[in-house]
């Protein structure tokens, strides 16, 4: 729902490893948010399809975050309504991706063509 806060396990295991997510609050993806970006990144493919389904363009630019695991593979599931373990292994997954996805990125020239435009 937009504008909810982080559920009370994702504000408990984020502040354990020295996040603060009290400030974090939902927002529902709309197609010029899809249009205004260079890469997209979701945990599953319900969320990869909704974007594809506000932009098929998008589709080209948008991947699950374990495409940037060399060793996850498939969606990271969402561990709402879940005991807080179920959330310490969905942070432990994000973060191993997106330290692999940070490395991949710090050598990567662009995701996205310019529309109307050369790649």
């Amino acid at each position: 729902m937009e504008g909810s806060p982080a559920s009370g396990f994702s504000l408990e295991v984020a502040n354990d490893h020295g996040l603060d997510l009290s400030a974090h609050r939902s927002r529902v993806l709309d197609r010029a948010m899809v249009r205004d970006a260079d890469l997209i990144v979701t945990m599953g493919v319900r969320h990869r399809d909704a974007v594809g389904a506000l932009d098929p363009d998008a589709v080209e630019y948008t991947y699950l975050l374990t495409n940037f695991s060399d060793r996850l593979h498939g969606e990271i599931p969402d561990p709402i309504g879940s005991d807080r373990e179920s959330y310490e292994r969905t942070y432990l997954a994000i973060r191993e991706c997106i330290e692999s996805m940070a490395g991949r990125l710090a050598r990567f020239d662009g995701w996205k063509r310019v529309r109307g435009g050369a790649s």
